[in-house]
């Protein structure tokens, strides 16, 4: 029998509480026989919540954690601190190989400083990032980073783009992903000391397919695979992509609503303009993967919805399943003697 695979789920840090996240976890134990997922949070309270879905089966497990950790809370401070959190559990379970990976909706300063402090990174990654997927009229593309380093030397972008590459081709089947680096004008010359110096090497790295700079107003278009970029430029594109689909919707409504023969011309294209505009909500896109560690770290949108959850944990199940950690691990072996000089060694340090 095939090994089961166990996501250690933290529920206690979504922004709509724990019932939806242990909705979206019933919901993702439907789908694959071999999975195991185990509730980080309460156990009475989850229990409840449990019993009140009529939950019987035995993919869902519990493992008791009273503490939380809040937004509001230093991220190091915390994980250092609050070490009965439902975080820390879900992290240490990943360390200790009792889970295969962990996701949370918690705290993302938290959850980046115990994927590098708990979970440890890959020998040679200097930086570990966040790679959301996102919407675009080609497809899916990935961001790499959106959040977790906003000051990074050259050689990290080109890290970025290895491990981007390696998820690009094993999780969304592209079997030369190409690589752009987001800058201000398409020209190599264009860009600050860091953006030159980076796409030199990136052109000069026989492990990715690189196709140039990306201006951000292309970023919807398409026509890349991966986006590289610092965590500071990542994150500012992440959330205007959010606002300005936000503010497109309502711009939508508004003259849909406006008049009598407008109402009824919106009846009529409801169905296919939802449908059209489905493909651009970040959220049905999962959660953002932590790369570059030693075992596999998801970050879910604070607001996620139990759909959204269940896409997240999917996302970690197939991850999983097709050894993306693993395989990432081999191709930075040749960079392992590399010398490291921030954060954690690659070690666990909590």
């Amino acid at each position: 029998m095939d090994k089961k695979i166990n996501i250690a789920f933290d529920v206690m840090g979504g922004d709509l509480g724990p019932a939806e996240a242990v909705s979206g976890a019933l919901m993702a134990a439907e789908e694959y026989e071999d999975i195991i997922i185990t509730l980080f949070g309460p156990e009475a309270e989850l229990i409840k919540i449990l019993n009140e879905k009529g939950y019987e089966g035995d993919k869902i497990k519990i493992l008791n954690a009273d503490d939380v950790i809040t937004n509001d809370e230093s991220p190091t401070e915390a994980i250092m601190k609050k070490k009965d959190s439902s975080m820390v559990k879900a992290l240490r379970a990943v360390r200790n190989g009792e889970a295969d990976a962990v996701l949370s909706a918690g705290s993302t300063g938290a959850l980046l400083a115990g994927g590098m402090g708990i979970v440890g990174r890959i020998p040679g990654v200097r930086r570990s990032p966040l790679a959301p997927l996102i919407p675009t009229l080609t497809g899916m593309a990935l961001i790499i980073d959106c959040g977790a380093n906003v000051d990074i030397r050259p050689e990290d972008m080109v890290q970025f783009a290895k491990m981007g590459t390696v998820y690009a081709r094993e999780y969304l089947g592209k079997e030369a992903p190409v690589v752009k680096m987001v800058n201000i004008g398409a020209e190599e010359e264009k860009g600050n000391k860091l953006t030159k110096e980076a796409y030199g090497m990136l052109k000069e790295c026989g492990d990715i397919s690189f196709g140039g700079n990306l201006e951000s107003r292309d970023i919807p278009a398409g026509n890349y695979d991966i986006a590289v970029c610092d965590a500071f430029v990542g994150n500012v594109i992440i959330k205007m992509y959010e606002g300005v689909a936000d503010a497109f919707m309502s711009i939508i409504k508004g003259a849909i609503y406006s008049g009598f023969k407008s109402k009824i011309g919106g009846a009529l294209i409801k169905k296919p303009l939802k449908e059209a505009l489905k493909g651009f909500k970040t959220s049905d896109y999962g959660g953002a993967p932590m790369l570059g560690l030693k075992g596999l770290v998801v970050k879910a949108h604070g607001n996620s919805n139990a759909n959204a959850f269940r896409i997240a944990l999917e996302q970690c199940y197939e991850f999983v399943k097709r050894d993306v950690t693993g395989k990432t691990a081999r191709a930075f072996s040749e960079d392992a003697e590399m010398k490291d000089d921030g954060g954690t060694d690659g070690s666990s340090v909590i």
